[in-house]
Formats: structure tokens, C-alpha cells, sequence
């Protein structure tokens, strides 16, 4: 299996609802480092994955939905509680639809998988991944 990862990030402010969440159900901020990687078992007819350029522009393009906002006042986001791992899913879901109107070129269409990592420190992290 191939991949190919490109990095970026993204800074928001959010809070929680639920107990469990304890001093973060209140307002605070996150900043987060997003890896994307895309994988799939052959290359392409190009010999790469997927182009990096354009895999960055569009996780760039995704992040800016979200970069410098309180995910709490976005309608998309409405009685959801924004946890590192709902918003990996998101950006998942993001990314594959940019895959499928060719954002990311034809060649991208040969992607199998997509894993979305987003960091929130040096020790801790949350993740989703899924097949196209």
C-alpha cells in the first residue's frame, strides 16, 4: 500500500455539553495539527498516490471552514459536540468529496483510503479513517 500525507492546521474555539466533558464544557480554544493521508495499492499512471500540491490546496480549503471560528455558532455544527474525533470525520468526509468532483484530479479517484489525524498536543491525538 502506498501513501502520501500532507499537513496542516487550524485554530477554533468550542465547548462541549455533557459532564464527562468536565471544565470543557465551557468555552475554549484548540489548535490542531491535521494529517491527511491518502493511500491506495498501486500508483497512478503518473507514479504518485495522489498530487501533494493539490491534496494540500484542498485540506487548506477545508480548514478554512472552520480556522479562527466558534464551531458553537456554525449552523453545520448545531447541538454536535465538535470532539477531536467528530471534526477528524468531518475533514474526512470533506477531503473524499473533493476526491469525487476531482479537486484533487483524476488520478485521485484511485485513492482507497483516507486517515485524518488531528493533533491537539504532542501526547494526544484522535483520528478517523475510512475507505473511498
Amino acid at each position: 500500500m502506498y501513501s502520501v500525507n500532507v499537513r496542516d492546521h487550524f485554530m477554533i474555539a468550542h465547548s462541549f455539553v455533557g459532564d464527562v466533558f468536565g471544565p470543557a464544557q465551557r468555552l475554549h480554544g484548540a489548535t490542531y495539527v491535521v494529517d491527511a493521508t491518502f493511500s491506495r495499492p498501486e500508483l497512478d499512471g503518473d507514479q504518485v498516490v495522489v498530487d501533494i500540491g493539490r491534496a494540500a490546496d484542498c485540506l487548506k480549503t477545508v480548514l478554512s471552514d472552520f480556522n479562527y471560528k466558534n464551531l458553537d455558532e456554525l449552523e453545520t455544527f448545531s447541538g454536535v459536540n465538535t470532539t477531536t474525533e467528530y471534526l477528524a470525520r468531518e475533514i474526512f468526509n470533506r477531503l473524499v468529496s473533493a476526491i469525487q468532483a476531482g479537486k484533487m484530479g483524476e488520478g485521485a479517484r484511485g485513492v482507497t483510503t483516507l486517515e485524518v489525524t488531528l493533533s491537539e498536543s504532542h501526547t494526544a491525538w484522535g483520528r478517523y479513517q475510512g475507505n473511498l
